[in-house]
């Protein structure tokens, strides 16, 4: 039985599969548009000398033809892309890039070549509009003209074009995927360290509901999802908190009382934000 995986990108959510997937005895590839000697998300988990690293630019067709059949894949993970909303906003092009075209690229080759194969394409959360605080698959898209999330709106749509030719490909939509790797300015991460350095800190709205998931039970999701057939499949916590309350679990297990370490500053507001946002169970 074929278990070679291919996974196109470097970043949390391949790095955290890839371990998975080694775990199982699976062989995993993974590509990059440069050829680091240092992949630092692998370094982390001590996997980096288990992986095969290949270079690829997914904007060229003959590389990604190239790379299929050499390896012959029996899942192919695109989790490349630019990811950031607000730098989408100066980096249009490639964010357009980094998602639709690339996702394009592959799909036509799966296309062309007949090949059985599983494409999974990581989307966000973001391209629904929440109706009353909730997301499924069924919500609107949302209207937000912001790059990022016009591009995943595209592939999403892509990628159920595609589904008519009988190929086997897959939309797994995320929201707030949280692990040891986040950077530090990063929301949950920022409070962890602030509370137990106990510091002061400024934050945006503190009275907006995310569902944010942890990483290792992301990937369970994704490893359950990939034995399914071809869908759309959103993977979350189903679970809504306020930033609030983080705040105060956080420095309450510091024992201290966050109304006294934390000042909102309006300039990380987000526009149009919602009160509530969740999934729906």
């Amino acid at each position: 039985m074929n278990k070679k995986n291919l996974i196109i990108g470097t970043g949390v959510l391949g790095a955290y599969l890839s371990s998975n997937l080694l775990k199982n005895d699976e062989k995993v590839i993974v590509t990059s548009r440069t050829k680091k000697k240092n992949y630092k998300n692998f370094r982390f988990l001590k996997i980096q000398k288990k992986i095969k690293f290949e270079k690829l630019n997914i904007k060229n067709k003959n590389e990604i033809e190239k790379i299929i059949n050499k390896h012959n894949p029996s899942k192919i993970f695109y989790f490349a892309g630019q990811s950031s909303l607000t730098k989408s906003q100066k980096l249009k092009e490639e964010t357009h890039t980094s998602h639709f075209t690339g996702t394009l690229n592959f799909l036509n080759i799966l296309k062309k070549n007949k090949l059985k194969c599983k494409f999974f394409k990581a989307n966000s959360g973001y391209i629904f509009e929440p109706n009353k605080g909730k997301i499924d698959l069924n919500c609107k898209f949302s209207n937000n003209k912001n790059e990022y999330i016009q591009a995943q709106q595209r592939t999403f749509k892509l990628i159920n074009k595609y589904r008519k030719f009988k190929i086997n490909v897959f939309n797994l939509v995320f929201l707030q995927i949280e692990s040891p790797l986040r950077s530090n300015d990063f929301f949950i991460k920022k409070v962890c360290l602030s509370a137990k350095h106990k510091k002061k800190i400024v934050v945006g709205n503190i009275n907006t509901y995310r569902d944010y998931s942890w990483i290792t039970e992301i990937i369970k999701g994704i490893i359950i999802t990939s034995k399914l057939e071809s869908d759309n499949f959103i993977i979350s916590a189903g679970k809504k908190i306020s930033g609030r309350k983080i705040l105060d679990i956080a420095y309450k297990l510091n024992k201290l009382d966050f109304k006294k370490y934390f000042k909102v500053n309006n300039k990380y507001f987000r526009k149009n934000e919602k009160k509530n946002f969740n999934w729906i169970k």
